[in-house]
């Protein structure tokens, strides 16, 4: 897993992913990574790169982008909030996630 901060903007960085084949749009539902026709525990998928992204005055504007593939080879992007705030994330999950920011 690589941790990239070359790319200016997060709508940069998602085109760039989905020019890389990272095309499926992934979203946190309590355990899972969640996308149109299914769902991924944490334990199949593996995070590709992350780019953070940090707002120049408001944190509120920091945030997070993962390539993510899964172990059966779909490949996504997620975005969050920087450090994945949400009280609905499984610890499990929350885990996976902030490890890679370490």
């Amino acid at each position: 897993m690589n941790e990239n901060f070359h790319y200016g903007t997060v709508s940069e960085a998602i085109n760039k992913l989905r020019d890389q084949g990272f095309t499926v749009d992934f979203n946190i539902q309590e355990n899972w990574i969640a996308y149109h026709s299914g769902k991924f525990e944490a334990d199949e998928f593996e995070i590709v790169d992350v780019y953070r992204y940090e707002g120049d005055s408001d944190p509120g504007d920091e945030a997070a982008v993962y390539a993510i593939e899964s172990t059966s080879g779909i490949k996504g992007i997620l975005v969050t909030g920087y450090g994945v705030s949400s009280d609905s994330v499984s610890t499990k999950m929350l885990q996976k996630l902030t490890m890679r920011h370490e």
